[in-house]
């Protein structure tokens, strides 16, 4: 079975989707399960884990129902205010519901480095073990350090690193960011997701063997039986098709055993995230 663990919906709005600049207008519009659907059938790929792209509780619901009404969508990661002294009552509400699966807050935006290390975001970070929830981290190469405390404190917390944590492949760089993910991969109970890699290449004129060194050292530190594959549609469009996307990760993998090439391409996001 193959589990695109990363995609993501939306109905555009240019307020709230203010992040898709001049440079990514191929996606000002609405992305919907209808779109992704035939992408789907065209790459043999049999389902998939939505995400917020919206820090929301509106964003969470609204992910739900499309999943309650397309089998192919297997699962959400929402959001709820992990800050809130409240944030029981939400976490407790979205157990309820099969399809929720765990959460994530859009840290690279965060201006404070150490934001995963706030006293009340932890004090959230706490409270998803009890309600079987993981937790996707989204961040930017400079919050790694953070992010390894963070995994540290929380031994049992099922973590995973959304995108490689963006790595600046685009400008070159390189060896701080593989040293921090090969420390923060020693923690066994953190996975890593193989996507979102060609938007942080040249959107135009990116090539695969730019962007290899980069799938290498988290193939390497992860291994395949923590590493998964998404495709960060519909964000990947602005610089590539997703059949570009997906293929990246399968010729990249195909010297890996049959075994291997499977957990990464789905049953790795079916165990992770608790799928059917």
């Amino acid at each position: 079975m193959i589990i695109d663990s990363h995609q993501h919906f939306w109905k555009y709005n240019p307020v709230k989707h203010s992040w898709i600049n001049e440079q990514m207008t191929v996606i000002r519009r609405d992305f919907l399960p209808s779109d992704l659907k035939p992408v789907f059938a065209k790459n043999g790929v049999d389902g998939c884990v939505a995400v917020q792209a919206d820090q929301t509780l509106a964003e969470t619901d609204f992910l739900l129902e499309h999943a309650h009404n397309n089998a192919f969508v297997k699962g959400v990661v929402g959001w709820v205010d992990l800050r809130s002294a409240d944030v029981d009552k939400d976490l407790e509400k979205y157990a309820k519901d099969k399809h929720l699966k765990g959460y994530r807050h859009i840290v690279q935006e965060e201006a404070d480095h150490n934001f995963l290390l706030r006293p009340d975001f932890l004090r959230g970070i706490s409270k998803l073990e009890q309600y079987g929830a993981v937790y996707d981290i989204l961040i930017f190469p400079h919050q790694l350090g953070a992010t390894l405390e963070l995994v540290k404190k929380f031994p049992n917390q099922k973590f995973v690193i959304d995108h490689i944590a963006k790595p600046y492949i685009k400008d070159g760089f390189y060896d701080g960011w593989a040293a921090m993910m090969k420390e923060v991969a020693k923690h066994e109970n953190v996975h890593c997701k193989i996507s979102g890699m060609i938007t942080e290449a040249d959107f135009k004129t990116w090539t695969p063997e730019q962007i290899h060194p980069y799938m290498l050292l988290a193939l390497e530190a992860f291994g395949p039986e923590r590493c998964m594959y998404g495709s960060d549609w519909p964000v990947c469009l602005v610089a590539g098709s997703y059949t570009q996307v997906k293929d990246l990760t399968t010729n990249f993998i195909s010297s890996l055993s049959t075994t291997e090439q499977a957990a990464i391409m789905g049953q790795n996001a079916v165990d992770f995230y608790g799928l059917e």
